[in-house]
């Protein structure tokens, strides 16, 4: 499991998660002020992808010269250099993601979780 604390950019926490998830192969899951990655199966998971991720994300909304991405241990944290302020994330609101306890499809709009979650139960 790796930890990434976004404690410095809180408007990206949820995009940041799921995108950095898909890239490394992994399950998110979200906490307050940072979110823990957890391997599909039981392979470590290589922190030097998930900076790298990490960094193309940022680079992807044109904010990558603010950011550094640091590691320490198991724990990755994304600080600001310049004491750049990340108010909100520029494609739209970050906080409405559903995720599948099952298997953690991850989608933006309710009614397509609630239907996927049903094909769990057939």
């Amino acid at each position: 499991m790796i930890t990434v604390n976004c404690r410095e950019v809180p408007s990206i926490k949820s995009p940041l998660a799921i995108y950095t998830s898909d890239k490394v192969g992994a399950v998110p899951a979200l906490k307050l002020h940072e979110f823990v990655l957890s391997p599909i199966e039981d392979e470590e998971i290589d922190a030097t992808n998930v900076i790298t991720a990490i960094k193309m994300f940022l680079a992807s909304i044109g904010r990558e010269r603010h950011f550094a991405v640091i590691q320490k241990n198991m724990v990755v944290t994304v600080v600001s250099l310049d004491g750049y302020k990340l108010e909100s994330f520029p494609h739209g609101r970050s906080d409405q993601f559903f995720s599948c306890i099952h298997c953690g499809h991850v989608t933006q709009f309710e009614t397509v979780h609630n239907n996927h979650m049903k094909i769990h139960y057939l």
